[in-house]
């Protein structure tokens, strides 16, 4: 068994080393575009195992070389000082500890920053080939590896109003956000293994009409929906994925996290990865303008991470470190949705609904569980829930309008709706005297984005967020806007 100490110890290490990789990667790839001679025009959205359509510019023996730089200008209302590591630099909604307006310069507001490398080779057997992916995520605006876990804990012990922007995720300083092999066949599908986006993930980005945005959409800031309730989960490590297209008309896609170690093993601290075990599945079709997905997953010990309260911090047991170490609250999920859009031939329009229910973990995680990028929960609460006893319902609904061949407008709504799951005296409640009474988070998003040429495009807009009962419980402050203004450059 790895002792608490050793275990720290090495979720240190492992948080330099993927560093020192991330750094290793992005100089190979900056190599790479001296000998590269094609392009993919790999814009957001592009297929894990279908490349976007190659152009002939910076591809290279089949391996393509792409990326996105996405950085703005941003004023948020009520919020705090803006994070060097967190993927989208600013929280974008109204969260518990914003107090104050915060003005200054945010990463990857319409997209997600990266550069990755991926390839498509064929077997020469039948419509068989081989697919690969490598992906980093950065933040351009301080030339760090995003790392949104590090963000929690740089806040650990730090009272609410004292806090810079600190939220969870799946994008954990991890040298590759999306590391995996496989097959692929247009007639019989992709399977990959590896580290890659989930199913729901995949069916976010497609049905959400902003194309999960950080900046102008909740479901794409927030991983809640794309992780079936939680948002290390938006991305699985140690999975096999498939996804197909039969009869250019339905479609089907399912992914499975395998799980490491015994039971025993996990209870003890000593696996590894981000859920014990997980799987998602996908069917739709698609008819005329017409688009429409049902999904369904269930995770066991999903992980909610968050800094270390101060009390957390002093009641650190020996062998800790406050640079790795974080609280978090674990949960069995289980989730249901469905997603369409409709294609006018030039305006489309989206709606999406998700239903998840979390129930107490059915193998409780203990204190050492080593989490995602080498990070250590210190301060698991394996109580939250009774079972099924907490419902949260994530909807929305938008339009995306082209005005001509460079501008397109995009308008969205976004909602949740938790449930009350609090007892005895608070039971049924519906304010803010508990985090467990009815809540509404509600959003509405306005966005312009003008493509300059085919890979430089400028975008502005704004998103008001808005909490009450429920879902306010604690808050300094409950509502945010966020205008937006920024310069996007893909290749």
């Amino acid at each position: 068994m790895v002792t608490l100490k050793q275990n720290s110890r090495k979720a240190g290490y492992a948080g330099r080393g993927s560093r020192l990789q991330s750094a290793s990667l992005l100089a190979a790839l900056l190599l790479a575009v001296g000998v590269a001679q094609a392009q993919t025009s790999n814009m957001p959205g592009a297929s894990a195992g279908n490349p976007a359509p190659v152009d002939n510019s910076l591809t290279w023996h089949g391996i393509t070389l792409y990326g996105i730089v996405d950085v703005g200008l941003q004023y948020d209302s009520h919020a705090v000082p803006f994070s060097d590591y967190f993927p989208g630099g600013s929280a974008d909604i109204v969260q518990k500890n914003s107090n104050k307006s915060v003005f200054g310069v945010t990463p990857s507001n319409l997209s997600q920053s990266r550069v990755g490398l991926q390839g498509k080779e064929p077997f020469g057997l039948g419509d068989w080939s081989g697919v690969f992916k490598l992906e980093t995520f950065f933040n351009p605006q301080s030339g760090e590896i995003s790392d949104a876990l590090k963000s929690l804990t740089q806040n650990n012990g730090k009272p609410l109003a004292a806090q810079n922007t600190n939220l969870d995720s799946s994008v954990a300083g991890q040298a590759f956000q999306q590391s995996f092999a496989g097959v692929s066949s247009a007639t019989f599908g992709t399977l990959t293994f590896g580290r890659q986006n989930t199913t729901f993930a995949d069916g976010i980005s497609k049905y959400d009409p902003n194309a999960a945005s950080q900046a102008f959409s909740v479901i794409g800031l927030s991983g809640t929906a794309a992780g079936g309730g939680d948002t290390e989960d938006r991305r699985f490590d140690d999975s096999l994925k498939y996804s197909a297209k039969y009869f250019d008309l339905v479609h089907v896609g399912a992914i499975a996290k395998l799980a490491n170690g015994s039971a025993a093993s996990w209870r003890a601290g000593g696996g590894s990865g981000e859920a014990y075990s997980a799987f998602e599945l996908q069917l739709g079709a698609d008819y005329a303008g017409l688009s429409v997905d049902v999904y369904y997953n269930k995770i066991k010990d999903a992980i909610a991470a968050a800094a270390l309260s101060a009390t957390q911090v002093t009641e650190l047991p020996a062998g800790y470190s406050l640079s790795n170490s974080l609280a978090g609250t674990v949960s069995d999920n289980e989730t249901w949705a469905i997603m369409a859009l409709y294609d006018f031939g030039g305006p489309k329009v989206y709606a999406g609904f998700e239903h998840i229910a979390f129930s107490n973990p059915s193998i409780p995680l203990l204190p050492g569980f080593n989490m995602i990028g080498g990070y250590v929960l210190a301060a698991p609460n394996n109580t939250a829930y009774e079972k099924g006893s907490k419902t949260l319902e994530v909807y929305w609904a938008g339009v995306k309008y082209p005005l001509n061949e460079h501008l397109d407008i995009t308008a969205a709504y976004y909602g949740y709706k938790q449930d009350a799951y609090a007892s005895g005296a608070d039971a049924g409640c519906s304010s803010t005297v508990s985090g467990a009474c009815s809540g509404n988070l509600n959003a509405y998003s306005v966005m312009a984005d003008y493509r300059l040429t085919k890979r430089f495009d400028v975008y502005g807009g704004m998103m008001y967020s808005k909490v009450s009962d429920g879902l306010a419980a604690g808050y300094l402050e409950t509502n945010n806007v966020n205008p937006t203004i920024g310069v996007r450059f893909t290749f």
